[in-house]
């Protein structure tokens, strides 16, 4: 039955892809202008560049149906552990909830693995000066070492390195201040595995607590790549390091130098220890349980952070493999390809998609003299045909329909899906000006970007904070919903409906501001 499932989604994915090829070039080869051959081009390049995602995607989600046997194989080759080798546990903290870091360190104390052997460290990277004391008090009263900086350089990676320096654990696991551990054999079932000196770290699934819909959706948000995404990469030995629930040789980190200190030090990491030759391992099981993302300010934040992170990275790998043969020598082609789109992904599924909304935009005006369809015209039957505006529909239409299916299949929800569909979009402009932030070296963080989520209920103070925080759509939906107007006018009516949805999809930032805070 989920192998069933998974042909339907790899359907709907390659069924996207030949529909937005067919309408590509049936806008070429319909145009009758030299001044549309420009945007006929255009959208087909982003056709391509979408037929490669949608392609490589699908591709990936129906290999991840192969690593459950890969895995298990694996498995059956584990010994139990004889040697406990040591362990150093780290918690990167920078002015969170002290009662939520005291209480998760004390639960990752309860760990089963032989006391003598572990190593706790809170590495305290606070500003506030009454949380610097409290949680340093709480570490002396638990055996636990406590180190702050007083300079927070290199963000997380600044801070691990830091405690690098004097590690002389052999392995070290990290965990996030907000994540609990609800399976305290997490080392007595990941250890064995290092029983494979090659092997540089291992990364379990990342999951949250149970909140409410929109914190819940996020999860799902997230569980699309730890399900699907990460087995198939480490098919190909480039299973991300995600931050935290994972474990990793501290020798290895060593001989490459310690994290590299940017905003998403894992997938650097991760990217370099697979040019040294070592192997990665990806686990599909929860081990522990992160806050949940309850607001949309959070998420905007996170996905600012990641966009911002993977621009960096997206350079950052296209210098290392043209500048260095022996790093194109020890990295295999399907790597090569899932750090690619692993850098440009976020970028493909915003930067590309405002542009190929700038492009309909382009579409339907100089489309108005060349193809009318209008509202009487769709009603008596009259020039309905596998035209331009029908294409753009259907291709409309699978888009929406993939994460649905997806969901439907695997979490059991239409609503979910559509809401993954509909954050995507209000997700654009955030990702967009990120990715912008990054290429120009801009230093500006997220956490200035959007003000305070504690917002007062009083309505119009929601909407002030709304409208506040989602200016670039606002004006960016109100342009499309009076061009929407003005096509309808001419009796553009599929044309006006296309910019109309449009105009909908992104103004739903303003809404998710004002509902979810």
């Amino acid at each position: 039955m989920e192998l069933i499932g998974r042909g339907a989604a790899v359907f709907a994915f390659v069924l996207l892809t030949i529909v937005g090829a067919i309408f590509s070039f049936y806008l070429i080869f319909s145009i009758n202008q030299p001044y549309m051959y420009p945007i006929a081009v255009s959208f087909l390049i982003l056709t391509i560049i979408s037929g490669f995602f949608n392609v490589f995607t699908s591709y990936s989600y129906y290999r991840s149906y192969l690593y459950n046997s890969y895995l298990e194989r694996i498995r059956k080759g584990l010994k139990p552990l004889t040697r406990y080798p040591t362990v150093a546990i780290a918690m990167p903290v920078y002015n969170e909830d002290t009662a939520v870091v005291k209480r998760n360190l004390l639960q990752l104390k309860k760990m089963n693995y032989p006391q003598e052997k572990l190593a706790f460290y809170l590495l305290d990277d606070s500003t506030d000066a009454k949380k610097r004391e409290e949680l340093l008090n709480f570490c002396k009263s638990n055996r636990i070492h406590y180190m702050h900086r007083e300079k927070r350089s290199g963000f997380k990676a600044g801070a691990l390195n830091n405690m690098l320096n004097k590690l002389d654990s052999e392995f070290l696991a990290i965990f996030d201040y907000d994540e609990y551990l609800t399976n305290n054999d997490f080392l007595r079932e990941l250890l064995p595995y290092f029983d494979d000196s090659e092997l540089s770290y291992i990364q379990t699934e990342k999951r949250y607590f149970k909140g409410n819909f929109f914190s819940d959706t996020i999860d799902l948000f997230d569980a699309l790549f730890f399900k699907f995404i990460q087995p198939a990469r480490a098919l190909n030995n480039t299973a991300i390091f995600a931050g935290s629930c994972g474990i990793i040789r501290s020798s290895y980190l060593k001989k490459l130098g310690g994290f590299p200190e940017y905003i998403i030090e894992d997938t650097f990491f991760s990217f370099e220890s697979g040019l040294k030759g070592y192997k990665s391992l990806y686990v599909p099981k929860v081990y522990a349980l992160g806050k949940p993302v309850q607001t949309f300010s959070e998420l905007a934040k996170q996905q600012w952070r990641y966009n911002y992170g993977d621009t960096q990275f997206l350079f950052y790998l296209l210098k290392k493999l043209r500048g260095n043969n022996k790093s194109k020598k020890s990295m295999s082609t399907l790597s090569r390809i899932d750090y690619m789109t692993h850098g440009f992904g976020l970028n493909y599924i915003s930067t590309i998609m405002l542009i190929f909304t700038i492009v309909s935009i382009l579409i339907v005006f100089s489309q108005v003299s060349l193809l009318n369809v209008s509202l009487s015209s769709i009603i008596h039957g009259e020039n309905i045909n596998f035209g331009l505006e029908v294409l753009g529909i259907l291709a409309f239409l699978f888009s929406i329909l993939t994460p649905i299916i997806l969901t439907k299949l695997y979490f059991k929800s239409i609503k979910k899906g559509l809401m993954i569909f509909v954050l995507n979009f209000s997700l654009v402009f955030i990702r967009t000006r990120a990715a912008i932030a990054a290429a120009f070296n801009l230093k500006r963080t997220s956490n200035k970007l959007w003000a305070s989520t504690n917002v007062s209920r009083v309505r119009y103070r929601k909407v002030a904070f709304a409208l506040r925080n989602s200016l670039y759509e606002v004006f960016f939906s109100a342009l499309l919903l009076s061009l929407s107007y003005i096509a309808l006018g001419v009796d553009n009516f599929v044309g006006g409906v296309w910019l109309l949805w449009y105009g909908l999809l992104y103004i739903s930032t303003l809404f998710l501001f004002y509902k979810y805070g």
